[in-house]
């Protein structure tokens, strides 16, 4: 009868009360037990049971949070952001030896609730295993084969940026937001090599789109949906905010439905025109394997990826390029001249014409390298058991390769918080690479657009200087270059840009 009132080890004079408190005493000493890291995961802050580190990092933004922890524990650290650990690497040289020279077991993707929801693990960018080397494979040969890298993509960027340039010419020099004209333009790029098609910049359910995009994109890094990241055996039964963000992922899956139909009832299977249609050429050749990945779903999910990955961050980098021209307009008149003395103003800027432009070549990489806008990079996760500069990392834990920490390496971009294209050159004036640029990541899940977005990005920088003379109703000393955050990624602070034909 001892445990009717107690344990053996209790007081006889214990009630109920203190055994319910001993027993949530124990259930919160073995919930702090698995909170901390096992003695081989790399070292890191201490943990609350369920939350993690999320109460020492109210109201500071998480980068900020991961930079301090470095300069306390070093390049490899544990941090957990709730229940789960996430391993941080952190310098040029550990983000290489994990992303390049262990790409094998840093290839993973980690489980994350949010992806789990909308894209259910299909697709390219958080698919796993066989399913995303299956995809990944048949993507980059199906856009190698529709022109990327080669002189076919070329054609379609420069008769983008011919658009873009007759919408920035109705403006006639007065100032305006450049957002969604550069996001419009950059989606049509994508879209034509994606459905085979543009949309003309007035289309409202393009706009639509590309605003539920912008939309989600910040929706990410909301309380609601970090809750949701939480506690989704809860809040996936509640209504709520949280839900917004799986609402719109499905209009933009019934916007790309659509489409997948228009092309199914003109379908030529002698002639793809784009990677819809061939991924559709692939389905009908699968269509009695049950265990391809070759199906409508993943064609959604997949597109839709392509379409996010080729539309956001290069806009982006536009829209925050212009702005620190505008910061910089002697740095602006140094490209002007260049873009004169190459390309002149009887013709359109060509790739061919990058060899021989090394000082526009470097403030295009020091654009990026500054504005370094996915600074924690993709999440991954390691794919087996690994040993990791004499730590072990369990399979399927998630770890940031901390991008920002890479290219803000002050061992290989000495003064990085100084907006300088020099760093890029030689002493006579020819253009260097530095290992340490990976705006695109590395390894097994780098960009597959990086060919493409580093097309667009010259053609049009180029292009929009050689026609257009910059400026700002507020003068350049006075100019907010800072970020702003929009989920994970860093976007510019809202500017106006005045265009005046040159």
């Amino acid at each position: 009868m001892a445990w009717a009132v107690g344990p053996p080890w209790l007081p006889s004079s214990a009630g109920p009360f203190l055994l319910i408190l001993v027993l949530f005493l124990l259930l919160l000493l073995l919930l702090f037990r698995r909170g901390h890291p096992p003695a081989r995961l790399p070292p890191g802050p201490r943990a609350l049971p369920i939350l993690g580190c999320l109460p020492q990092m109210w109201g500071v933004p998480l980068l900020d949070f991961l930079l301090k922890l470095r300069s306390q524990f070093g390049p490899v650290f544990t941090v957990y952001l709730g229940p789960e650990p996430v391993v941080v690497l952190c310098g040029y040289e550990t983000v290489r030896e994990a992303l390049q020279d262990r790409a094998e077991e840093f290839a993973g993707r980690p489980y994350m609730a949010i992806s789990e929801k909308t894209t259910r693990g299909l697709g390219i960018s958080f698919s796993q295993g066989e399913r995303w080397r299956t995809l990944r494979r048949f993507s980059v040969a199906t856009l190698r084969d529709l022109g990327m890298g080669r002189r076919g993509i070329e054609e379609r960027v420069q008769e983008e940026v011919r658009c873009l340039l007759e919408e920035f010419r109705k403006t006639r020099g007065h100032p305006f937001d450049p957002t969604f004209p550069l996001r419009r333009s950059i989606s049509n790029v994508i879209c034509s090599v994606v459905f085979g098609r543009r949309f003309d910049y007035a289309d409202p359910e393009f706009g639509t789109l590309l605003r539920l995009l912008n939309d989600n994109l910040r929706r990410v890094d909301s309380v609601s949906v970090r809750l949701y990241s939480l506690f989704p055996g809860l809040l996936r039964h509640l209504p709520g905010p949280h839900n917004l963000l799986f609402e719109v992922f499905e209009e933009q899956k019934r916007f790309v439905a659509r489409i997948v139909k228009e092309h199914e009832a003109s379908l030529d299977p002698a002639e793809p025109r784009d990677f819809m249609d061939a991924f559709l050429i692939r389905m009908q050749q699968d269509r009695k394997n049950p265990l391809s990945e070759f199906h409508l779903e993943n064609l959604l999910v997949t597109a839709l990826d392509l379409f996010f990955a080729g539309t956001e961050t290069t806009s982006t980098t536009l829209k925050y390029g212009l702005l620190l021209l505008l910061k910089h307009p002697q740095i602006t008149e140094r490209v002007q001249e260049e873009v004169d003395s190459v390309i002149g103003q009887n013709r359109r800027p060509a790739l061919e014409d990058r060899a021989r432009m090394p000082y526009t070549d470097a403030v295009i990489h020091e654009i990026q390298r500054f504005i370094d806008i996915m600074p924690l990079g993709v999440p991954h996760a390691v794919t087996r058991d690994t040993c990791f500069q004499g730590y072990t990392i369990p399979k399927g834990t998630m770890v940031f390769p901390l991008l920002h920490s890479v290219l803000h390496d002050p061992d290989h971009f000495p003064d990085p918080a100084v907006f300088e294209p020099k760093r890029f050159l030689t002493e006579d004036g020819r253009f260097q690479r530095n290992a340490a640029f990976l705006p695109f990541s590395a390894g097994k899940r780098a960009c597959l657009g990086e060919g493409l977005a580093r097309t667009e990005l010259f053609l049009y920088f180029t292009s929009i200087l050689q026609t257009f003379a910059l400026s700002s109703p507020v003068h350049s000393d006075a100019l907010d270059v800072e970020p702003e955050f929009s989920g994970f990624a860093k976007v510019p602070p809202a500017f106006q840009l005045s265009l005046t034909p040159r």
